[in-house]
């Protein structure tokens, strides 16, 4: 089990007084006059294992760096962005730093992450995990390394979480577009496993259920380029005329899924009424503004620093129980999503 480098550590596997070790760190060997070959060797161990001297220096001192790391999916997303913001603040209030990575969905290199900054020894992670690192988010467990999932989780693996009901948001979505009189209603998602697209499409699968709608869902490649997405929507409104509203499982497919509507000269709402899951700045501004299923993101930011401080300030760590915090998202209605008229002629 690997544990941040403490003084202990050089000691024992430098057999040399932890008072010793403290003078060479701070840069005073000379001054308490230690010899260059011991102080050489201190500092040699230290390059070895791959630790910045100031950094260690600090971190032997308080036993804490005070860096979060912060791995999501995009950091240049509107709804990752804005809770990173919000995360900074807190955490800057509380005396930490907050170090920003994107995955880009992308296993290897998230797992390269979360591996580099363990040599940097952060204080603790907030990650939202692509599938297929339950191996590094294991040996953070079993390191005790305070770390918070978010966004989505991993199934086979019990750690703390926070995120929003994606199935309720997904139902409430599609509620309301029946309850505007839409019939033909249409989910257009990423082809992916992972559990808030997962969620997701239940949501949206048992809304059309319980209302004996017909389904329509279009599964994208999360690998597609935009403009690959705004041809497969067309295409897939090409091949299902009759559809008259569309959610959209991210705010980014919505805004493709806005440009293939137009390419269709298809109208918003008259044609196809139109809502996003998570909220965009560009909703409130489109014409017609677009309603959206909005995630808490300040209630979310509070709740992960909130969790991963408990975490970091438990000093056993043993997690003997996980923390599972599940926020309400909130459908913010805008004209997109209200029925005008009849959408389709005849």
């Amino acid at each position: 089990m690997r544990k941040r480098l403490s003084m202990d550590d050089i000691a024992r596997d430098l057999n040399i007084s932890k008072s010793t070790i403290s003078f060479i760190i701070n840069g005073k060997a000379k001054e308490m006059r230690i010899s260059d070959t011991l102080a050489n060797r201190v500092l040699d161990y230290v390059k070895e294992k791959n630790y910045n001297r100031n950094t260690l220096a600090q971190n032997l001192r308080t036993g804490k760096s005070n860096i979060i790391c912060l791995i999501v999916e995009d950091i240049a997303d509107a709804f990752f962005s804005g809770v990173a913001r919000l995360i900074e603040e807190r955490a800057y209030k509380k005396g930490y730093k907050i170090i920003y990575c994107s995955t880009e969905d992308d296993a290897e290199k998230t797992a390269e992450l979360i591996n580099m900054f363990k040599s940097r020894h952060v204080d603790g992670y907030i990650i939202t995990a692509p599938k297929g690192i339950d191996n590094e988010v294991v040996s953070l467990l079993n390191e005790e390394t305070p770390f918070v999932l978010f966004d989505r989780y991993l199934p086979e693996i019990d750690a703390d979480y926070v995120g929003i009901d994606n199935y309720q948001g997904a139902r409430i979505a599609i509620e309301h577009f029946a309850g505007q009189g839409f019939r033909e209603i249409a989910f257009v998602t990423l082809d992916s496993d992972q559990t808030q697209m997962t969620e997701r499409l239940h949501g949206y699968q048992s809304a059309i259920s319980e209302t004996s709608l017909p389904s329509y869902v279009l599964r994208i490649p999360f690998s597609l380029s935009p403009a690959q997405v705004v041809q497969s929507i067309k295409k897939f409104l090409r091949q299902n005329p009759s559809v008259d509203a569309i959610l959209f499982a991210t705010n980014y497919l919505a805004l493709q899924g806005f440009e293939a509507l137009n390419k269709l000269k298809l109208r918003i709402p008259d044609d196809v009424a139109v809502i996003g899951f998570d909220d965009h700045t560009f909703f409130k501004v489109f014409n017609p503004p677009v309603t959206a299923v909005a995630q808490p993101m300040k209630a979310l930011s509070e709740k992960l620093i909130s969790v991963l401080f408990k975490r970091m300030n438990d000093e056993d760590r043993k997690r003997t129980q996980n923390f599972r915090e599940i926020l309400k998202p909130e459908l913010i209605i805008r004209e997109s999503s209200i029925k005008i008229s009849s959408n389709k002629p005849g």
